[in-house]
């Protein structure tokens, strides 16, 4: 796993550099990150339509041109028939990211801290659950999951210049003698401010159209600096171009709602923030070092950014969306009998139905019959096919989302259910590899604030702590507590046991 230091030297990096990083990813990095969540979105974009179909899909991109042109189009005769072509898009990308991420962290992780007071302890890991429940709990790690398997990595920044300065002991304003008195050991610990405390602590998910790293030359696992570049939306309207000046039908200006284009450069001593490239604010990054924590989604050597799980299902997104478009259109057209009409006199004023009757004096009269839907296995079996090729790239069968097929008699035991979805649990085993040693620092950087703070002082052998995972299949209550019995009758520590249960940081 590449994991990236955040410790570094504080070096502003020289403006051109910001400038060139912030023009490479605006036009090379950006495009590319958004077709992989506009592909796992596929949102409907109802602004691009027709008066029998009013919307298009994101994933229509990935179409081939004689399915989206407009039909006689390509040879001047864009009279022949009316509409586009029958089109089907059937996402099955976002099911299978949404899998993923319910095996991660659909029943939550156990935090258990490692200092050996077991009344230290349990206060911080009562203060680690406080932060992020403050922060959405359980769906602060599912949205953390969810931007990770889409662009294949999610930085996580803790945010101290959001810190209420003066609430709850939390000031970075007071002088270094002043903090180390706050640490003292014989000064004593209120639980409720710690807890407090905590719950006031700022974390954020920077997904990867914002997020601009800048690494260390000599190793690409440290950051000297950290970019951030995104538009904010401003609670105000801009009348300062031409169109935003002209009226609308009322009477009234039209104009728009005005944003701004916000760059925040963040090193470990330092924290600018510019609006549209120029400096509004410069202050004191007071924890002395960067206050990101990057996660890959799957390890990717030699690279800051990990594995996306969306990139390489699109070519086969494509493909599959392309089979059932020609089939909708084969279908459309066989589906039911045509009729030819020969020699019969107003024929077309007359359709074809239950007890219709022509007659004509042409004895070479004749209606002929054609058309008619038909088996085609190879376009079946191609169908099939493409959807075992994303179920092998995944790992994510339809087995795993519930979709059982008749399957339901090999599935009669946990370890049955095991080999039949080997692949995700293990795919799944291999990401909590990267995204567990990312809570673990995250969880080390929320002490170190309490401790820079005074309200929580811990040394760095306090913050480490251990993560339990549940298992993502289910299971037998009654047995686990058989099992919880068995391994306290063994020696194995109290904590440790209810920690594995889930009950870690529980008040007793």
């Amino acid at each position: 796993m590449a994991e990236t230091r955040i410790e570094t030297t504080d070096t502003l990096p020289p403006e051109e550099l910001i400038c060139l990083l912030i023009h490479e990813h605006r036009a090379q990095c950006r495009p590319a990150l958004e077709r992989l969540w506009s592909y796992y979105r596929n949102e409907l974009d109802f602004s691009d339509g027709d008066e029998h179909r009013p919307y298009r899909t994101a994933q229509e991109q990935g179409l081939p041109q004689r399915l989206t042109r407009t039909p006689g189009a390509a040879t001047g005769t864009v009279g022949v028939g009316e509409g586009r072509r029958e089109v089907v898009v059937e996402n099955d990308i976002a099911w299978r990211i949404h899998t993923l991420v319910d095996f991660m962290f659909g029943k939550g992780v156990t935090i258990q801290s490692r200092a050996g007071d077991a009344d230290r302890a349990d206060l911080i890991e009562r203060a680690l659950n406080a932060c992020f429940d403050a922060n959405g709990g359980v769906s602060f790690f599912q949205d953390m999951a969810l931007l990770g398997g889409v662009y294949g990595f999610v930085d996580l920044l803790l945010r101290p210049d959001r810190l209420p300065a003066g609430e709850s002991g939390i000031s970075f304003g007071s002088s270094a003698a002043d903090r180390a008195a706050d640490r003292a050991p014989s000064k004593p610990i209120d639980p409720s401010r710690v807890i407090d405390a905590a719950s006031r602590l700022v974390l954020e998910t920077v997904e990867a159209p914002r997020a601009i790293p800048v690494l260390n030359r000599a190793d690409y696992r440290r950051l000297d600096a950290y970019l951030m570049h995104y538009t904010q939306p401003l609670n105000r309207v801009d009348h300062s171009s031409f169109l935003a000046r002209l009226v609308s039908g009322n009477g009234r200006p039209r104009g728009r709602q005005a944003t701004v284009e916000v760059t925040e450069v963040w090193t470990p001593g330092r924290l600018q923030v510019r609006h549209d490239g120029k400096l509004v604010s410069e202050q004191t990054n007071p924890l002395g070092l960067l206050p990101v924590v990057h996660i890959q989604n799957l390890p990717q050597p030699f690279f800051y950014e990990g594995l996306s799980e969306v990139e390489p299902l699109i070519p086969l997104q494509n493909e599959l969306n392309t089979r059932l478009s020609d089939r909708a259109n084969r279908v459309t057209f066989q589906s039911f009998k045509m009729y030819l009409g020969k020699g019969i006199e107003n024929f077309m004023d007359r359709p074809v139905g239950p007890g219709q009757m022509w007659s004509t004096d042409n004895p070479d009269a004749e209606i002929a019959a054609f058309g008619g839907d038909g088996p085609n296995p190879s376009e079946d079996e191609h169908i099939r096919e493409i959807r075992e090729a994303m179920d092998k790239t995944s790992a994510v069968t339809a087995v795993s989302a519930g979709l059982l097929r008749n399957r339901v008699g090999n599935l009669i035991s946990e370890n049955a259910m095991r080999i039949v979805m080997m692949g995700l649990l293990n795919r799944t085993e291999k990401k909590r590899v990267t995204y567990g040693a990312g809570i673990q620092r995250l969880c080390e950087l929320i002490l170190r604030v309490l401790d820079a703070t005074g309200v929580l002082p811990t040394d760095p052998t306090e913050r480490r702590v251990s993560l339990h995972w549940p298992s993502p299949l289910p299971q037998d209550q009654s047995q686990r507590l058989r099992d919880a019995v068995l391994k306290l009758e063994i020696g194995v520590p109290r904590r440790q046991v209810l920690a594995e249960l889930g009950y870690a940081g529980e008040q007793t």
